[in-house]
């Protein structure tokens, strides 16, 4: 796996439990009684919890080989690979003490 690409997963996760999200790693199995685990945490009671409630799952593989695309910012033009464009995270960052 690309480096970038498991960065940016990593990143991803990491502004999710930011904003007290709730987030899993682990690997994805079935066991035998048809439970599936993602790590050791029972993917039927997590979604049991959340019955009823309109949800955003998102699912990021670290074993995904695909290259990760370069993009332009809309802002200042420049180049990157990350979740967004660390030139202007960097100045929102010093003009406003947050990102």
């Amino acid at each position: 796996m690309s480096a970038i690409r498991r960065a940016a997963i990593y990143k991803l996760a990491a502004a999710a439990q930011e904003v007290d999200l709730e987030v899993m790693t682990g690997i994805a199995h079935l066991e035998e009684n048809g439970r599936w685990l993602v790590g050791d945490h029972d993917l039927l009671t997590w979604l049991s919890a959340h019955e009823g409630e309109e949800l955003v799952l998102v699912i990021g593989s670290l074993a995904d080989e695909r290259p990760v695309e370069e993009r332009t910012c809309r802002t200042c033009g420049r180049d990157y690979m990350d979740l967004e464009c660390p030139t202007c995270r960097a100045n929102r960052i010093r003009l406003r003490g947050h990102a």
